[in-house]
């Protein structure tokens, strides 16, 4: 098939996004944010519920987040409190999930240069979430405690929308469900309310490709392994 100019580009605004782990301090301009919070507002929903809501975080705020988060992951009293919001992974693991887990996960860090035993090194990457990666735009993402189990399917939707709105600007992100543990701490500081859902972070800026971390792509399984076509 023949692909037309704008078929090439929604194709590469989708195809060229992921998830990107070290960014520049490059400023974000608000209206940017708006608008592609816009775009994305026209993700399907269910009867048009639109459920999903967006708190954009920048300077003096962020930096409380991501200080107060920091401080309760070093008092192992406070981190042995920390309880999910919502169960993101599944209880028990089974293949091929965990194996393509897994290769993601040593992936990252044989591209860090961490071996299995570097516990210390691998757990001061995985805190780099709380500091959004050093993007200058953190985003929470909740949807209304009220909603069921399709509207996370819309708001599902409506991440990926703002996502590839992103990379149409030249733009990167990176979805973070690792702050889901952290919905007290979150409310406290952002006054999100108790009736609304923490879905996940998202940490949004132009990425530093001198970092090597962000070379990482994940493999995507072909087609024939997850769609059949039934005559």
């Amino acid at each position: 098939m023949i692909k037309n100019t704008e078929q090439e580009i929604v194709d590469r605004a989708i195809t060229s996004r992921h998830s990107m782990r070290a960014f520049l301090p490059t400023t974000v301009a608000r209206e940017d944010i708006e608008l592609m919070l816009e775009v994305a507002a026209r993700a399907p929903s269910g009867s048009n519920t639109q459920p999903w809501k967006a708190y954009v975080l920048t300077g003096n705020i962020k930096q409380r987040l991501s200080s107060e988060i920091l401080v309760t992951l070093a008092d192992p009293a406070k981190a042995d409190e920390i309880t999910e919001e919502y169960r993101y992974y599944p209880h028990n693991w089974v293949s091929p999930y965990i194996d393509r887990r897994r290769k993601v996960g040593f992936g990252l860090y044989n591209l860090l240069g961490l071996g299995r035993d570097d516990k210390a090194a691998m757990q001061a990457q995985h805190e780099r979430n709380f500091i959004f990666f050093d993007a200058p735009v953190g985003i929470i993402f909740t949807i209304d405690r009220t909603m069921n189990t399709g509207s996370w399917l819309d708001f599902g939707c409506f991440l990926q929308s703002f996502m590839v709105a992103a990379r149409g600007r030249g733009l990167d992100t990176c979805a973070q469900a690792a702050f889901n543990r952290f919905h007290q701490t979150i409310r406290r500081v952002t006054g999100i309310p108790e009736t609304e859902v923490i879905m996940c972070g998202l940490a949004l800026g132009y990425a530093d490709m001198s970092k090597i971390e962000n070379s990482l792509i994940s493999e995507r399984e072909p087609v024939s392994e997850f769609a059949k076509f039934l005559e």
